[in-house]
């Protein structure tokens, strides 16, 4: 069996994670980590909102850093594709305005 070795060009793996958006991404996984109990409160009892953090945060991390994080995290494809849906809906609606009495 060979064996692997580190070769001295980075790996695919690291050339992502250097990348200039990077920083953000690992902030907003952290970020996504801390609502998780939001995301399966949502699944299992059916709840039919999001916070505005974490769903900004599963949008970002969909669209612009891993996509397949939400599978990495146990989520289903179709799990995932309601969140980002769902998100993606929250990050395009227009803010309702307050109005005063």
């Amino acid at each position: 069996m060979a064996v692997r070795t580190p070769s001295s060009e980075p790996s695919e793996l690291l050339t992502r994670l250097e990348t200039e958006n990077s920083t953000n991404c690992w902030v907003l996984l952290t970020q996504l980590q801390s609502c998780i109990g939001e995301v399966i409160q949502f699944f299992y009892n059916g709840e039919t909102h999001l916070g505005t953090e974490c769903c900004h945060a599963i949008h970002v991390v969909q669209h612009s850093c891993w996509p397949a994080m939400l599978g990495a995290l146990g989520f289903t494809p179709e799990e995932s594709d309601v969140l980002r849906g769902y998100c993606d809906a929250e990050q395009s609606a227009p803010s309702t305005p307050l109005i005063s009495p």
